[in-house]
């Protein structure tokens, strides 16, 4: 649907975060006469009358009743279309749709493609795929785009002068099933991995993979770029795509630090800024989609040098006293924090693991704990209690130390003792999500940047976001 098919629709929005915004803005230029009513809590209604200059009409109570009385509504990412109030107001006719489905729909062409956009989705690792893409195109001396569930709603970049040559485009799995609803074909789709996450907003594990597959299943890509060693992925078949496979020895693979195309080795990675073995492998994933833009990836290989790490990424704040403090706050699934442990193997690592309890099974990550625990685990938050039941057994065994702390503070002090002035890596790789204690994993990992010493302003702003 484009922003011009609203017009005469009783449309409202639904979420007054940043993608919110972005979608009122969009809106009110575009369509400066559609009438707008927002839902969104009441201690956010004084903000939104501010920042709307009295042009949206505010209301707290969502109830399946009251989005009904809506054509369309455009909602926020957060927001699950699989609520009570949501799947009511569907059953009388009210279309929900996201940011991401009106920019796609607005740069689709008439067939429905979206020419020279690669969009990145995956479990894990799918930003600093998306911004290592954005970065080697910009080598190559392209102007790109590089927005989406990055750090920048597509709707804040909806029409760029001069416009990109390229776009790189982050999509979250609340953002995949939007391909579908837009009727739009993104050029080149990349796939990284599949693990269970997001149960609490998808409902169960088969939907989150439904959903997060979307974007090639539905999407019907140009040219589907997958991960050979993930299950999910290599059962997939797309009759609509051309697919192209990397991490098997045919296409893009890694031989120890060696990125090789076939059996050509092109790139030694071993000296590059990319945190961890799984984000050097996803070079490979990068290289196969500008393969598949028609450009030189071979010769774009050594640009990586060049690449800054994202914040809350694997992201080495600094040392103090013997102890390198390391960020991972964006680590909401226990696979990531085992993938954080595997960067610091063989080092003293105190990891700090918990968060919002959305019902993941940490079973797995407890038997990798048998053979590759690190020295000390300090859990918490509210799934804190469960992940320490889990773990109480090795602990007891004598194969790792195991404390307990009810908060993030609490977690760095006992870290900070478990490793007893004798030097190491406090690793903050939650494994979880940060909702209740704190606003965003960005929040958690300032504030885990304060209690370990350093400046949160300076390990925050994401390098390249927008348009250059």
């Amino acid at each position: 649907m484009r922003i011009s098919q609203l017009e005469g629709k009783r449309v409202a929005l639904w979420g007054w975060g940043r993608e919110g915004r972005a979608a009122f803005h969009a809106l009110r230029e575009r369509l400066p006469g559609l009438p707008l009513t927002l839902f969104c809590p009441q201690a956010e209604a004084a903000a939104a009358h501010a920042e709307s200059a009295g042009a949206l009409r505010v209301e707290s109570a969502v109830t399946g009743e009251a989005l009904a009385r809506f054509d369309v509504v455009v909602k926020s990412p957060g927001i699950s279309p699989y609520t009570p109030e949501a799947l009511q107001a569907q059953a009388q006719g009210t279309q929900f749709i996201g940011g991401t489905s009106l920019w796609f729909s607005e740069h689709a062409r008439a067939d429905g493609r979206l020419p020279d956009t690669v969009c990145v989705t995956g479990t894990k690792g799918k930003s600093t795929t998306t911004s290592l893409l954005a970065h080697l195109l910009r080598a190559a001396g392209h102007r790109t785009g590089l927005a989406g569930n990055i750090g920048l709603p597509l709707l804040e970049v909806l029409d760029p002068q001069p416009a990109p040559e390229y776009w790189a485009v982050e999509l979250s799995s609340y953002q995949t099933g939007e391909v579908a609803r837009s009727g739009a074909r993104p050029d080149v789709a990349v796939v990284l991995n599949i693990f269970p996450e997001h149960l609490d907003w998808h409902g169960s594990e088969q939907r989150y993979i439904d959903d997060k597959l979307a974007l090639v299943t539905a999407g019907h890509p140009r040219v589907a770029v997958l991960n050979a060693a993930d299950a999910h992925l290599r059962a997939l078949q797309l009759p609509h795509s051309q697919v192209v496979w990397f991490n098997q020895p045919a296409g893009w693979h890694m031989v120890g630090e060696v990125v090789h195309r076939g059996a050509q080795p092109v790139f030694d990675t071993s000296d590059t800024p990319l945190p961890g073995r799984h984000n050097r492998g996803n070079l490979c994933a990068v290289l196969a989609a500008l393969e598949a833009l028609g450009l030189d990836a071979v010769a774009l290989a050594p640009a990586v040098r060049s690449f800054r790490p994202l914040p809350n990424r694997l992201q080495l704040l600094g040392e103090r006293d013997g102890v390198r403090w390391v960020n991972d706050s964006i680590s909401t699934t226990p696979h990531a924090s085992l993938a954080a442990l595997d960067c610091f193997a063989g080092q003293r690592i105190a990891l700090l693991v918990g968060g919002h309890d959305r019902g993941v099974d940490w079973h797995d990550f407890a038997a990798h704990m048998r053979d590759n625990a690190p020295l000390e685990i300090v859990t918490m938050g509210a799934n804190g209690p469960r992940i320490h039941a889990l773990l109480q057994p090795l602990a007891d065994a004598g194969r790792f130390g195991l404390h307990a702390a009810g908060d993030l503070p609490h977690a760095v002090e006992q870290a900070r003792a478990a490793l007893g002035g004798q030097g190491g890596v406090v690793l903050l790789s939650p494994g979880a999500p940060s909702f209740g204690a704190y606003r965003d994993y960005v929040a958690r990992g300032r504030h885990f940047a304060e209690l370990a010493g350093f400046d949160p302003d300076s390990i925050s702003a994401i390098p390249g976001l927008g348009v250059a």
